[in-house]
């Protein structure tokens, strides 16, 4: 009696074939180990071990601060073209139009009921105060639905905000558009809580957006204790005045430079792996959390795949933005300029919150693209950083995965960053040099081998 073959059903073909692609796509990431094992005790034990917190420390303690459109952030361009010339890599600059906003002086005091002086930082692209101050009385509020709900108490007065800090992404709404909400019910300037969980009498910067159509205020973070204490000066029925002084003023955009290194690749040298951290900061501490550290890692990996003498078959490219703060500008004029290449970016990489010590990395992309991530972060393992966790983050690499392309960012113990984000206390002092080690050779062996393996990632 004839009997046909049982068929297989389409859906038990595909899980099959599907099967196959894993476990080749293993076989191939696995046959890294030793490479990745030779970046990993370079960075970690050899002779780069302290290298990039050295380079870091160099950096920042000769540069400073480097606000967008600064003679600083001028200085720091050329410094880290400079040192990656030397260090045997292809260096470029490209030139972009940033902001160009200057604090002046500012100051800010109770003057009744009692005297006291406020530690403030104006936000980025505030407007000043007339020469002599404003001087008014002060309404506080602890959220937007307070300040609509007492509407009508607002007008004339300067607003104080004190919300809680709930997390970074929900409660920067405050620093960003506390002013125009203000300006809308009348008041003549807004202070807000500045954005952090921590504070030793420490204001916190950040830039804030005036909304179109609505009076321009000047707007300053203050101190957690600050807010505070005018809230419960407020809940006793104590009438607050407040003398705020800002010399704040926007000059006309400034000329600037991404700065870009790069690693040929030898086989398709036109398709590009792109790591990445930020050279400006804001005009307070040193900038070297926010973000010298992962400026100086994306350096870094690059001289620990020059140094073992590797070369990956797409190009690996490092490119310290400039601008981020002031939204990300001067990333988003490269991304209009190469845009027209979008096929040829295989993963773009973002570290800008910290370089603490690293827990894994965060991605974007297809299903696919994640499997091969997931067998990639496995090599290392020696350094005990294998998760791979969803949505890559960060400012200048939004717009590439907003168009498809893979991202991928560092995961690291962050809980003290916002501590020190944007304030005086970003300084070498929060940097650890091992734990900038551990976050180089994740992040160079994480570029190297998607860079060198035979396919690009799947879109």
């Amino acid at each position: 009696m004839f009997r046909r073959k049982p068929r297989l059903n389409k859906s038990t073909s595909l899980k099959s074939r599907e099967a196959k692609i894993s476990l080749d796509i293993a076989k191939e990431v696995t046959a890294y180990a030793d490479v990745a094992k030779q970046i990993i005790d370079l960075a970690v034990y050899g002779d780069a071990r302290n290298r990039s917190y050295r380079r870091l420390a160099d950096f920042t303690d000769t540069i400073g601060n480097r606000v967008s459109g600064s003679k600083n952030l001028e200085m720091a361009i050329n410094y880290m073209y400079k040192a990656m010339t030397v260090d045997g890599l292809d260096v470029h600059l490209e030139p972009v139009k940033v902001p160009h906003w200057v604090r002046g002086k500012e100051s800010a005091e109770i003057v009744q009921p009692r005297s006291k002086n406020l530690a403030i930082l104006g936000l980025g692209s505030s407007v000043g105060t007339p020469p002599e101050g404003i001087q008014a009385d002060v309404l506080v509020v602890q959220s937007f639905d307070e300040l609509k709900r007492r509407g009508s108490e607002a007008k004339g007065k300067i607003v104080v905000y004190n919300q809680p800090f709930v997390s970074y992404g929900e409660t920067v709404a405050y620093r960003a558009f506390g002013a125009s909400e203000a300006g809308k019910l009348g008041a003549v300037a807004a202070l807000i809580r500045s954005v952090t969980p921590f504070s030793i009498n420490s204001p916190h910067t950040g830039l804030q957006d005036y909304q179109d159509g609505v009076k321009k205020i000047p707007a300053a973070c203050i101190t957690i204790e600050d807010a505070e204490l005018m809230w419960r000066m407020a809940k006793r029925g104590e009438k607050i005045v407040v003398k705020l002084t800002m010399g704040a003023t926007t000059l006309p955009d400034a000329d600037s430079f991404n700065t870009v290194a790069e690693i040929k690749g030898w086989q398709h040298p036109e398709q590009v792996v792109l790591l990445s951290g930020h050279l400006d900061s804001w005009d307070v501490g040193q900038g070297a959390m926010d973000d010298g550290g992962g400026a100086m890692i994306s350096w870094e990996a690059l001289s620990l795949i020059k140094d073992l003498g590797l070369r990956p078959r797409r190009t690996l490219r490092t490119v310290l933005w400039t601008g981020e703060e002031q939204g990300g500008v001067g990333s988003q004029q490269y991304f209009n300029l190469h845009k027209v290449n979008l096929s040829n970016f295989d993963l773009v990489m973002e570290s800008d919150l910290g370089t603490f010590r690293p827990v894994g990395l965060q991605f974007t992309g297809s299903d696919a693209a994640q499997k091969v991530m997931a067998e990639v972060v496995k090599l290392l393992a020696p350094i005990n950083t294998t998760r791979l966790e969803p949505h890559g983050e960060g400012t200048d690499i939004y717009p590439w995965m907003n168009a498809g392309i893979p991202g991928a960012s560092l995961h690291v113990m962050d809980s003290r960053y916002f501590w020190f984000h944007h304030s005086e206390g970003d300084t070498m002092t929060v940097q650890d040099p091992h734990e900038m080690d551990l976050c180089s050779a994740l992040w160079a062996v994480v570029a190297y081998v998607v860079a060198d393996l035979e396919e690009m990632l799947p879109r």
